[in-house]
């Protein structure tokens, strides 16, 4: 097992220590909220079911802190920073904080919404806390590009934790939900207060663990699939008839694929799962035929 006792967390005092010679001023446009509990890194860690066999992607890594209790359970950790100041910090933050983990660390400076490979091991999980703004589409994105991925844990808004773990029926089921749906089963993992981020924001954030799945089909991919469920929440207030029209190439063709699926033409969108939404799209480019 690789050597973890060395590995010194950051606290609150070095955490404001190393933004003050960074000259850092967290920005709202990146999501710059760092975390400046130790226990609530190391709890991130534990709820992720991170091991030593791991090869986790981070995303966002900041100035270290969920780095840090990552390499401290003897995972290698390839962390993905836009920022090309923290980018360029976080080697030698490493080095000083887990010198028997440095080798098992890397940085890549790079935007994770346009990532398209990711250097070394495949990663077997992704463990960040994502910048607010985009957390959805970079969640459903490495998802996409990377199918190593056997589980993970991201931090999120609350409000944004509770979309993408809804069940279907419920008020927060919408796109995230389903979409994640295809790739994983998602579940809330908890709660984080607004205290242990620097600085501090103005919502709460949630926890979201999720587990990798076989894609559910094979006879229609994910983009046609994911296109039928944008189609289906665009208005989330009108029947699947009306909403899948456009889709469909009218009224009546898209009240076919829906019988075809076994599904009500006037149920809404929010009442699907993955797999009637999976049933839907065959029908539909089938022919009808589900």
């Amino acid at each position: 097992m690789p050597e973890t006792s060395a590995v010194r967390l950051l606290g609150p005092a070095e955490i404001r220590a190393l933004a003050a010679r960074l000259d850092l001023r967290p920005t709202k446009q990146r999501g710059q909220n760092f975390v400046i509990d130790a226990n609530t890194v190391r709890r991130i860690v534990r709820e992720s079911g991170v091991t030593q066999d791991d090869v986790v992607l981070e995303v966002g890594p900041g100035l270290g802190s969920l780095t840090l209790a990552l390499l401290e359970v003897g995972a290698a950790v390839t962390a993905i920073e836009v920022d090309p100041v923290l980018a360029g910090e976080l080697p030698a933050t490493i080095a000083d904080h887990a010198p028997a983990q440095a080798a098992r660390f890397q940085v890549v400076l790079d935007d994770a919404l346009a990532v398209t490979e990711v250097p070394g091991a495949p990663p077997t999980a992704l463990v960040a806390n994502l910048p607010y703004n985009v957390s959805v589409p970079v969640l459903l994105h490495l998802m996409a590009l990377l199918p190593s991925l056997r589980h993970g844990l991201v931090m999120v808004q609350a409000e944004v934790a509770d979309r993408l773990a809804a069940p279907p029926g419920s008020k927060t089921y919408g796109v995230p939900s389903a979409k994640a749906a295809w790739f994983a089963d998602v579940r809330r993992a908890g709660a984080i207060g607004r205290n242990v981020f620097w600085p501090a924001p103005n919502v709460d954030s949630g926890l979201v663990a999720w587990t990798h799945h076989a894609p559910p089909t094979d006879r229609v991919t994910r983009q046609q699939v994911f296109a039928v469920i944008d189609a289906s929440f665009a208005q989330r207030r009108k029947a699947l008839r009306g909403a899948l029209r456009t889709l469909a190439g009218g009224s009546e063709p898209a009240e076919a694929a829906l019988r075809a699926a076994g599904i009500d033409p006037l149920t809404r969108g929010e009442a699907l799962g993955i797999d009637e939404f999976v049933a839907l799209t065959i029908a539909l480019h089938e022919g009808g035929a589900a």
